[in-house]
């Protein structure tokens, strides 16, 4: 039986709207999530004697975040490639690898779009090798994390046995700090680019550029300057914005993802053994 489009995880609605009403609709939207992000930082950070349970509320606060990075990478996409890149965007808005790849991006800087496409592979794959010599095969590590810390549940590795898997988090011993997403999408709130004119000029800003390949990070803090004088002519900023807010831009804004490949990638037992072996006679050779 067809599944009825009702309730919830309807966001692929906005593929059929108007540019206009799209672009309204996202506006509308990117306060209530910023909102939700920093609700549940809010939470974690009241939860330092429970490290557990502020990781996952603050790991729900990162993929949050990420939702906005995400949709804002729709309005930076030139208008004419939209169209192309739109289902995928909305996709990755569910996708919980792909909202912590955007989260863990805003804490990195890369060179050109080719580098941040390098440095995406790895955390594509479905499973890795571990171990000095890749002697353990292990889940992808990036939703290891996040499932590890959220859930009890019994697992199993390589020779089958079942074991449980009980969420604990050792405490830090030193106050978290805001996760670069939320900083920057509180910064974004700040400087007025979360309000329908804020889209509007990140789109036309953003837009005279598409991010493929060369793209560089001088591009993008040339284009994010010309967008916070925008912001400024136009009097989008709030009264509580400051030099801070535009920092924070420039460091924690990753730079367009909507032609960089996120999916999962799977990967067999075979090429997996493979890999085993090959690391396995590359060390044994390296002691003769």
């Amino acid at each position: 039986m067809k599944k009825l489009p009702i309730g919830q995880r309807q966001a692929r609605r906005i593929c059929q709207m108007s540019a206009a009403d799209r672009l309204a609709f996202i506006a509308e939207g990117l306060p209530i999530i910023h909102a939700s992000a920093l609700g549940f930082w809010s939470a974690a950070a009241e939860l330092q004697q429970k490290p557990r349970e502020a990781e996952v509320l603050a790991g729900f606060a990162k993929e949050e975040a990420a939702k906005v990075l995400i949709l804002l990478d729709v309005i930076r996409c030139p208008s004419k490639r939209i169209a192309s890149i739109l289902d995928t965007q909305v996709k990755r808005f569910y996708g919980h690898l792909e909202r912590l790849i955007y989260a863990q991006f805003a804490e990195c800087w890369f060179t050109d779009i080719a580098a941040l496409r390098k440095a995406v592979e790895p955390l594509r794959k479905a499973h890795d090798l571990e171990g000095n010599m890749g002697e353990y095969i292990v889940p992808n590590n990036t939703l290891y994390r996040r499932e590890s810390k959220l859930y009890a549940d019994v697992e199993a590795y390589e020779d089958g046995t079942p074991l449980w898997n009980a969420p604990v988090v050792h405490p830090r011993g030193f106050p978290s700090r805001m996760p670069a997403a939320v900083q920057v999408v509180d910064a974004m709130a700040a400087c007025g680019i979360l309000t329908l004119a804020g889209l509007k000029a990140t789109s036309e800003v953003w837009g005279q550029l598409e991010f493929q390949e060369k793209e560089t990070l001088q591009d993008g803090e040339r284009l994010t300057q010309e967008l916070v004088a925008r912001l400024i002519a136009e009097e989008l900023p709030s009264e509580s914005a400051n030099q801070a807010h535009v920092d924070t831009l420039y460091r924690h804004w990753p730079l367009p993802m909507y032609n960089v490949e996120l999916s999962k990638i799977p990967v067999s037992l075979e090429e997996l053994k493979d890999e085993q072996d090959r690391l396995y006679w590359a060390e044994a050779g390296a002691g003769y």
